[in-house]
């Protein structure tokens, strides 16, 4: 006999009816009634009818039996409820008990077949065994609070692999003495004068200017005017009409 079914005579099995989903339909022209039958060493118990619960039904029922050495596994069958006639079959299923023994806890959804082995939809159980043996197994135990913890004191940053450390060593390049000059303005300069361009100006001044070696010219006008008529020029002949104006009439 195994570990998982010693001692468990006379024990209580706690089964919950949940639902079923995806039933087969044996209505034509309106919705089935489905109700759950659970049987166990000759023990049966059956749940409410789901009024027009359709393909989907929910019950939550619960109920107990009385676990028998060597038996295990649960019966379970699917019925639509007629009032005239006979109840119409959906399907059966058989519940393994080796989980719910061993760890104390089953919750699982079974298949249902037809009486030809086709499917007929699902019905969920929650199975409960107060006295397994690895019971304790079932839920791990909680683990405390996380606290973060706080340091006292703040680390010196990590030096950054892409900094160097200062150079501590003798300099590579030689080191250049300046001295102050001795004289602050204005700096001396390093370069000899150059000579200027151009000839320096004369050292006395030269005003009023030398009188000009050649004659001035003659001034373009004189003043005051030469008497009216004009003199004869000496240098064209006289026309007929000397100096007389106006000129006879022809």
């Amino acid at each position: 006999m195994s570990m998982m079914t010693m001692g468990i005579q006379g024990q209580l099995l706690e089964v919950t009816v949940v639902g079923c989903q995806k039933l087969k339909d044996t209505e034509w022209f309106s919705r089935q009634d489905p109700y759950v039958v659970l049987e166990y060493s000759g023990a049966r118990h059956q749940t409410r009818t789901c009024t027009d619960g359709g393909k989907n039904a929910v019950f939550q029922e619960k109920f107990m039996f009385t676990l028998l050495e060597g038996l295990r596994d649960l019966k379970v069958a699917v019925w639509n409820s007629n009032t005239l006639s006979t109840d119409d079959f959906i399907g059966n299923a058989t519940v393994q008990l080796q989980k719910v023994l061993s760890q104390g806890y089953d919750d699982c959804s079974w298949t249902l077949q037809t009486k030809t082995g086709r499917y007929a939809g699902e019905v969920r159980l929650i199975l409960h065994y107060a006295g397994a043996k690895n019971q304790h197994h079932v839920s791990a135990p909680s683990a405390p609070p996380y606290a973060p913890q706080v340091p006292h004191y703040s680390a010196p940053p990590s030096p950054s692999p892409y900094s160097s450390p200062p150079y501590s060593g003798p300099s590579l390049y030689p080191q250049v003495q300046y001295s102050q000059p001795q004289s602050a303005y204005p700096p001396a300069s390093a370069y000899p004068p150059q000579p200027y361009a151009y000839p320096p100006p004369p050292g006395p001044s030269a005003y009023p200017p030398a009188p000009s070696a050649y004659p001035p010219p003659p001034p373009s006008s004189t003043y005051p005017p030469p008497p009216y008529p004009p003199q004869p020029s000496p240098y064209y002949p006289q026309g007929p009409y000397p100096g007389q104006y106006p000129p006879p009439p022809y």
